[in-house]
């Protein structure tokens, strides 16, 4: 007859490989870090268009290109150039009334609209060429918003920047839990890399006209995230 194991001694023996194999898991922090950079921008981006009404849609889109056309002209004439210029949308709506009486719509005339969106890259014209588009028939205004032509330099800055940060905190860690950091493991960048305004409301292009605008600064932030391996 074979001996019987104890039942203790097999839950050992058993427990004994996964408390080997937690015993050889490497110890490791892992931390985020944040930086920010300001910096002023030198150049804008806006965002305009023609609005149209019609009794028909062909007269309509007829009265919204007409305006457009003189629009894009007093873009070339302030200086901007074809590349820095693109047609964002172009849609024509029906405008319709209801008849509680019959209960039923009537179509009272059409809306046609078009956006484009302008890079602006000498901020000194900036004022100068929201007021002549708007005195050529740009009536909407859908957005502007301040950034840099080349955002590299400032964003590498901000990179630097968090990875310090992140290094400051892996120290900070090590030395409240008494633990020792061994070799960064992992570096990797998260995708909160660049940072602009929010952009203005939509609004009726004849309020902006003639307001100087200001550009301020914009911030540019990256995040990074590292793991340190521990050691005794």
């Amino acid at each position: 007859m074979r001996p019987q194991i104890p039942a203790a001694l097999l839950l050992c023996a058993l427990a004994a490989p996964v408390a080997a194999q937690e015993a050889t898991t490497d110890a490791a922090l892992t931390v985020s870090g944040t930086g920010e950079v300001a910096v002023a921008p030198d150049m804008a981006r806006i965002s305009l268009g023609v609005l149209a009404q019609a009794d028909t849609a062909a007269d309509a889109v007829r009265a919204m290109s007409a305006d457009m056309e003189k629009v894009m002209a007093s873009l070339t004439a302030a200086g901007i150039s074809a590349d820095d210029v693109q047609t964002s949308g172009l849609r024509v709506d029906v405008q319709q009334t209801y008849d509680e009486a019959t209960q039923s719509s009537r179509v009272t005339g059409y809306t046609a609209v078009t956006d484009v969106n302008v890079n602006v890259m000498d901020l000194s014209t900036l004022g100068q060429t929201l007021d002549a588009v708007v005195q050529e028939g740009a009536n909407q205004m859908n957005g502007l918003t301040f950034d840099l032509k080349d955002r590299k330099p400032a964003l590498d800055e901000a990179r630097r920047a968090a990875v310090a940060d992140a290094m400051d905190k892996a120290q900070l860690y090590a030395q409240a839990a008494a633990v020792t950091l061994g070799p960064i493991t992992m570096l990797t960048e998260g995708g909160n890399t660049g940072g602009a305004p929010q952009p203005m409301m939509r609004m009726a292009m004849d309020s902006v006209e003639k307001v100087p605008v200001a550009a301020g600064q914009i911030t540019i932030n990256a995040d990074v995230t590292i793991t340190y391996g521990l050691t005794d």
